[in-house]
């Protein structure tokens, strides 16, 4: 089925995945307890975290009926203070290619679900309700930004498609101009960098509802 090219879906989720999988690598696999750019998670606790988020959105949409008003009731811990709080973790034995296989299966997981559920399907999410499309733009903005932390950790190299980046600026972040690079805005909008003519951000969010 052809898609308008401003859409964003399941397929752009295992898009990005992908490509972070690839750019991951090669990564040096003593490296993966430096900190994770400006974070005070470790790589490995980002990537983590970043899977979990996959899992979780694509949680929602497993109901018929996602709930409105708060998240689904998961478990949530810690593997130490300060680290984030997360529903699944990954076997430390099995290493950096364990990590990427769970990243793999969660990004596939939810590009699955956000196929095959309802367009008018809503969601919860503690930035507004949102339907499955901005659910698919919630989960590239998040593997773009903490693949950019990552990235800094590891010493290794991540430049995203730009037209990616255009268009979940344009789907989250209706409030931000995009008169410069799409990828530097994004970093911009996410408290990650500053630019030329905007002080970096200490406090954003993004929109998923769809009019806000």
């Amino acid at each position: 089925m052809h898609r308008p090219d401003s859409a964003i879906d399941g397929e752009d989720v295992r898009r990005v995945v992908a490509l972070a999988i690839d750019a991951l690598r090669g990564a040096d696999p003593q490296a993966w307890e430096a900190k994770a750019g400006t974070l005070e998670w470790t790589c490995w606790e980002t990537l983590e975290h970043l899977a979990d988020d996959l899992f979780t959105y694509a949680a929602r949409f497993g109901l018929a009926k996602p709930p409105m008003s708060a998240l689904l009731p998961f478990r949530t811990s810690s593997d130490r203070s300060g680290g984030p709080e997360s529903v699944i973790f990954v076997d430390r034995d099995s290493g950096p290619e364990g990590l990427l296989t769970i990243l793999e299966a969660c990004g596939g997981l939810l590009a699955s679900v956000l196929r095959t559920a309802p367009s008018t399907t809503v969601a919860y999410h503690v930035f507004g309700p949102s339907d499955p499309e901005g659910f698919a733009a919630m989960a590239v903005v998040e593997a773009l930004v903490h693949m950019h932390d990552i990235a800094q950790g590891l010493n290794v190299e991540w430049s995203p498609p730009r037209e990616l980046c255009e268009q979940v600026l344009k789907r989250l972040f209706p409030h931000v101009a995009i008169d410069s690079d799409a990828w530097e805005t994004l970093l911009w909008a996410t408290g990650r960098t500053a630019l030329p003519d905007r002080p970096r951000l200490t406090e954003w969010r993004w929109y998923g509802t769809r009019g806000t």
